[in-house]
């Protein structure tokens, strides 16, 4: 049963127990795993999962080995310092403002500053040992003046224009700030690849999942994967070894945008880049979700990453980008039928945004 904020929490202080694991977000599905994954090893003594939402039903049955505390992120200091907690796994980071009542206000106010918030306790808590970080290979941005592979050292040419790709530099900002503060602490950030897999659900997956995918005319980006079991590797590696620093994880090897969509068995629809938001519109009466700068500049400039540094220092490869990208294929075959009055509203809501482009240009001549 959860523990709501305010209630005593039963602490087990023997010091030769293992050490307790505090995992937030675990109200959505990577956060759950990662907490039942950690639960299940022996190694683990108690695993408490923060969240200041419950848990779909689904999630509760897989949740039966944690403990779970019904609270925000600007409640952690209390309860990491009652749990004595020795690793934190910070996996509350929304990508999309979809994902939070309140929209891009609510996503940064829980990113940046519950992120902020967070740090602030485990910088008080004495016993801490470990503090690993949800981030994303959004951090490096994408513009025509990328490089062919980012490196972990690879600076931002310009200012991201998405909001998940901002919050993500201040959240790895503020972690650069923790570990000058507490260098004894393992801080680990995990650079993630969109993730993919035969179960997962995101809007990714869904934008591949439509029969009518809408593409960049001109543009045939590379893109990259990581398989959501090889993520839950990594993270569990990186509670129970010692990998401070900052890696790439993402699958070996590309696929330009359209051969993902062949492969996927759809229909890729070209537009102008001002017509995608349109054409997103769209998608989005299809209940695939909605798309924001930080996936329309995906699709134009595509992002690859090097993991050399993830395979040296923990001894794993995650499967290859097609090997993922084929695992999300098997479990979405078939997918949504195009009715006819929705493929027409596609049509024309690519013909108003060639229109407004055109009038656009007109207006400039």
């Amino acid at each position: 049963m959860p523990v709501r904020r305010g209630e005593t929490l039963t602490v087990d202080r023997s010091p030769d127990a293992p050490g307790t694991v505090v995992v937030t977000g675990i109200s959505r599905p990577l956060g759950a795993r990662v907490a039942a994954r950690l639960a299940a090893d022996p190694r683990i003594r108690r695993v408490v999962g923060v969240d200041a939402v419950e848990p779909g039903p689904e999630l509760v049955a897989l949740l039966g080995g944690v403990e779970r505390v019904l609270a925000d992120l600007g409640s952690a200091s209390t309860i990491i310092a009652d749990l004595h907690a020795e690793a934190v796994v910070h996996l509350a980071v929304l990508t999309a403002p979809d994902q939070q009542h309140g929209g891009r206000t609510a996503m940064k106010e829980q990113n940046v500053i519950g992120t902020m918030q967070l740090l602030a306790a485990c910088q008080q808590a004495p016993r801490l040992r470990k503090l690993v970080i949800r981030s994303s290979t959004a951090a490096y941005g994408a513009s025509f003046r990328d490089p062919a592979v980012f490196t972990e050292e690879t600076e931002p040419r310009e200012v991201p224009r998405g909001g998940f790709a901002r919050d993500i530099l201040d959240i790895e900002g503020y972690v650069r700030g923790f570990r000058r503060r507490r260098p004894e602490i393992t801080a680990t950030v995990l650079r993630f690849a969109p993730f993919v897999g035969s179960t997962i659900d995101t809007t990714l997956t869904r934008y591949f999942a439509q029969p009518v995918v809408p593409t960049v005319l001109g543009r045939d980006p590379r893109l990259q994967f990581v398989h959501v079991d090889d993520a839950l590797e990594v993270l569990h590696r990186s509670v129970t070894e010692e990998h401070g620093g900052t890696y790439n994880v993402a699958g070996a090897g590309v696929l330009a945008l359209s051969q993902a969509i062949r492969r996927a068995g759809r229909v890729a629809v070209p537009v102008l880049e001002p017509g995608l938001s349109a054409a997103a519109g769209f998608a989005r009466s299809l209940s695939v979700g909605r798309y924001g700068f930080d996936q329309v500049d995906l699709f134009v400039h595509g992002r690859v990453v090097d993991t050399t540094r993830l395979i040296n220092e923990y001894g794993f490869t995650p499967r290859s980008t097609a090997a993922a990208f084929d695992d999300f294929i098997s479990g979405h075959a078939g997918g949504t039928v195009v009715r006819a009055d929705q493929l027409a509203a596609a049509e024309q809501a690519i013909l108003d945004g060639i229109r407004r482009v055109r009038a656009a240009v007109e207006e400039r001549s």
